[in-house]
């Protein structure tokens, strides 16, 4: 039988790897973040506990997986985990939070059944993921990704030109942001790119200045 000391080590435990993993998603005001993680922590570790209690106590008398409850966290979580992806213009956000949820519950598990070294070690691959390959990720994306600023005049059938001659050059638009520009009929698009050949900006340049309608191109 599962003692009281040994559920609040557990939960205690929880609680302290969760909110490691909470507390980097809070630094970087992610909508799932020290609070979410550790209730969901916390929670995966309660659910792994009952799960072992509820064994424990029909041993004998009755077939219990106590496997059975904590599998159903597993594919359970990936809704909550929905909860926190959104569509942010051309752009997705939330996936890595998402996934944060997935291993926090896993975590939750771990210390539920008192497999504290796979708890342990899984939390300091999980932190590092999110701090030091954050930083990784920054520099990549600083080698590829370039704001394009394109100034029309004109209806939307020469926004859909630009956006076509951009897409003809395997350029990816991750952003599109429309603003007004002075003068009639003219707008100004702020476009995020992601730009895998990094020679092909001036083709692309070239391209655009080409459009009817189009009246500056700038790359910031």
């Amino acid at each position: 039988m599962i003692d009281i000391y040994m559920i609040a080590s557990r939960l205690a435990l929880a609680v302290v790897l969760s909110g490691l993993i909470g507390y980097e998603r809070e630094v970087h005001g992610r909508a799932a973040g020290l609070r979410t993680t550790i209730l969901v922590g916390v929670g995966s570790c309660l659910i792994m506990i009952i799960s072992m209690y509820l064994h424990a106590v029909y041993a004998g008398s009755a077939d219990v997986d106590p496997t059975r409850i904590a599998a159903q966290v597993v594919s359970g979580i990936g809704f909550l985990g929905a909860g926190t992806i959104i569509r942010y213009g051309a752009s997705v956000r939330g996936l890595t939070t998402a996934a944060g949820l997935w291993a926090v519950a896993g975590i939750g598990l771990a210390v539920g059944c008192g497999f504290y070294s796979a708890a342990l070690m899984a939390t300091g691959i999980i932190f590092l993921v999110l701090v030091v390959l954050s930083r990784f990720e920054r520099n990549i994306r600083k080698q590829f990704d370039k704001t394009l600023t394109v100034e029309i005049c004109g209806g939307i059938d020469k926004f859909c030109q630009v956006t076509k001659t951009i897409s003809d050059f395997q350029a990816e638009i991750k952003d599109i942001e429309v603003q007004p520009a002075p003068g009639k009929d003219v707008f100004k698009i702020i476009l995020n790119l992601k730009l895998y050949n990094q020679k092909l900006s001036n083709k692309i340049t070239q391209s655009l200045v080409q459009v009817e309608g189009v009246t500056s191109v700038k790359w910031v």
